[in-house]
């Protein structure tokens, strides 16, 4: 295949300068608008960016291709830039850390063409820059004459005679990434490479934009010595593997790695896939079969899926709610306590919209906890634990006390929206797996007996035992924080600030504010300490996030949770302090106590330099109303440089003890 059909003279661009990742992409997809490839600059921008928090596209050897996925490409295509500096992986994130970016393939990818000639060549082209020599050839072309040119040579495939104490097996191989081009087809390459090094027998099923290729069949099922998926998507016809080992990999890992994931494989598989009640494919876990490090194993899971889902309604929910409280308070020039007055019912116009608004955005972070448990309860039970699940979270969120009408309830928050999540998914798994009914009556089984009792159990475990402990536990923070308030003004504001920034809108948070806001209604003490740890954990953990690879010269954050770190820092100003909960949730010995300390220095130093806030106002538009603002913004910014240092700082040393140590990182 001539690679040069994919492409034009036009879109090869040679010894470009740049600084940043961002300022190549863009100029790359300036250049595919011109050139008419796309019909939305803004829109394959976007998705460009998206698929690059997702993973890495920096590759090693100087090569990096980022691409996009859109309905806006009007036909596949790529475009190439030789820089004129190389960028570090610190710029450009890279699987190989050492990485210096100087060779850049942008490729665009329509939506539903799966098949098409040209999608092919992008995915020939993906595979070929797998190759050294035809790499090579491209790296070393002085012009951008010669660069084009040397897109149209064929690669020189070396025959390497495989010798070692794995030839002769074999092994079947998955790749799919989340566009279903680039990592998919590199990392094929990458594994067929190794294997012919090593002497093993590597079949790689593509499962990307072009379909299922080169699709395992049955008979080369049954030969196969062990299977690998090197996936960042689900697989599709896992069942079809039951009873073969298997070790599972992300899809980029295999481009670093290959020969080492290829013999861990054949000689220390993660497990055996079998087939689940429903008829797809799950693994079960060899190494891992019983024990408190599988249930720690399931548990972990469990609850990195809540997260994943949890995450969305988080950001569209606080979202909703900027959109609201910063038209009003600046567009509209309102007081910001008035936007949930039910007089705007009815006013019409852009007063009663951004009245809704508000308070559509608060009914969504009402079912933070429920989404969260539905989908921990479906990790460990997949969807048979949906529905008690989605219980156990609307008693976590307290929306039992609205229709039972009881005033004042304190909900459970993030703490039972887990132990309810888990025990609504052992419940269920255990229900499905043990009541056997006759095949007239199977369809009972999800639909009436597995949710009935499970949110049975739900319903008695939260009043009887969840309601119950974190009811008197609120009320013992609540009477210890009262009983300060003539302890002190520092001591009181360090007890306010640590309760309030414990958990971050939950219980513990909640008995804080009732206490704080009883105080300074009675002219007895203001609310500075409770208004700056709200915003001081937020801020801090999304500042990390952004900092990092400036401070530590690498990120200390996974991909997802930089894209969350960003809508918590922008939530921060919003005093909307949910942002930062899935980082609780994912590292609670690191995050719980940086926000304590963060919060209570913040805090303590604010009111020391003589901040006064008496408003329930954390949010930006409050901050004007402070008594000695200057000292208000020290301590605040205190706050918020502790968190964000000491989460990268920390981080970055678990990190690096884990590569001394050949440990896998998690973040």
């Amino acid at each position: 295949m001539n690679l040069k059909e994919m492409t034009t003279q036009n879109l090869v661009f040679y010894d470009i300068e740049a600084t940043s990742k961002e300022e190549v992409i863009s100029f790359l997809v300036d250049h595919l608008d011109k050139e008419g490839y796309i019909s939305d600059k803004a829109a394959f921008q976007k998705a460009v960016l998206e698929r690059e928090a997702h993973s890495a596209t920096g590759m090693e050897r100087g090569l990096a291709i980022p691409h996009g996925k859109s309905s806006v490409v009007n036909k596949a295509v790529f475009t190439v830039a030789k820089l004129k500096t190389p960028l570090a992986a610190n710029v450009w994130e890279s699987v190989d850390p050492t990485n210096q970016v100087s060779l850049v393939f942008l490729l665009a990818i329509p939506d539903e063409e799966a098949g098409t000639t040209h999608l092919k060549l992008l995915a020939e082209l993906s595979g070929r820059l797998m190759n050294a020599s035809y790499l090579d050839g491209l790296l070393a072309a002085p012009s951008k004459e010669a660069l084009f040119a040397a897109l149209g040579e064929e690669a020189v495939t070396e025959n390497v005679a495989g010798d070692s104490a794995y030839a002769g097996k074999s092994v079947l191989a998955i790749t799919a990434c989340a566009t279903g081009i680039a990592h998919t087809y590199m990392a094929a390459e990458a594994l067929e490479q190794a294997g012919k090094e090593l002497g093993i027998d590597v079949r790689v099923e593509k499962q990307g934009a072009n379909g299922m290729e080169d699709t395992h069949d049955a008979a080369a099922i049954a030969k196969a010595d062990a299977i690998l998926f090197a996936v960042d998507t689900k697989v599709k016809e896992k069942e079809r593997f039951v009873g073969k080992n298997y070790v599972e990999v992300k899809v980029a890992d295999p481009l670093r790695h290959a020969k080492e994931i290829l013999i861990r494989t054949l000689s220390e598989p993660d497990g055996t896939v079998t087939a689940s009640s429903e008829s797809e494919g799950v693994v079960a876990s060899k190494t891992q079969k019983t024990g408190w490090k599988k249930v720690g194993a399931d548990v972990t899971a469990a609850i990195m899926t809540g997260i994943s889902y949890m995450i969305p309604l988080i950001v569209a929910a606080g979202l909703m709610l900027g959109i609201a409280k910063l038209t009003w308070v600046y567009a509209l020039g309102l007081d910001i306590g008035m936007i949930g007055d039910p007089t705007y019912n009815s006013v019409g116009g852009l007063q009663e919209f951004l009245h809704y608004l508000d308070g559509f955005g608060n009914m969504l972070f009402k079912f933070i906890y429920p989404v969260f448990g539905m989908f921990v309860a479906y990790a460990i039970a997949d969807r048979v634990g949906l529905i008690a699940g989605f219980a156990g979270g609307l008693f976590a969120g307290g929306l039992h006390y609205t229709f039972w009408g009881i005033e004042g309830g304190i909900p459970s928050g993030f703490l039972g929206a887990l132990i309810l999540g888990l025990t609504a998914g052992y419940v269920a798994k255990f229900l499905n797996q043990r009541v056997k009914l006759s095949k007239n009556l199977a369809a009972m089984k999800p639909m009436l007996i597995v949710p009935g009792i499970s949110v049975l159990v739900i319903f008695i475990l939260n009043l009887y035992v969840i309601d119950p402990v974190f009811g008197h536990l609120n009320k013992w923070i609540a009477d210890t924080i009262a009983s300060m308030s003539t302890s002190g003004t520092l001591s009181l504001s360090a007890m306010i600030a640590a309760a309030t920034a414990f958990d971050l809108g939950g219980p513990v948070n909640k008995a804080a504010g009732a206490i704080a806001i009883g105080l300074s209604a009675d002219g007895i003490f203001p609310l500075t300490p409770r208004v700056l740890a709200i915003v001081i954990p937020p801020l801090g953990i999304g500042l990390a996030t952004i900092i990092d690879r400036f401070v530590v010269g690498r990120r200390v954050f996974s991909q997802d949770l930089r894209l969350l770190g960003n809508t918590s820092f922008l939530l921060g100003f919003l005093a909307i302090s949910e942002g930062a909960i899935p980082f609780m949730l994912r590292n609670p010995l690191i995050t719980i106590p940086l926000n304590l300390i963060g919060a209570i220095a913040g805090a303590c130093t604010g009111v020391a330099l003589g901040a006064v806030q008496w408003l329930p106002l954390p949010a930006i538009w409050g901050w004007p109303l402070v008594e000695n603002l200057p000292a208000y913004l020290v301590g605040m910014l205190v706050g918020v440089a502790i968190i964000a240092f000491g989460n990268i700082f920390i981080r970055y040393a678990i990190i690096k003890r884990k590569e001394r140590n050949g440990e896998k990182i998690d973040y």
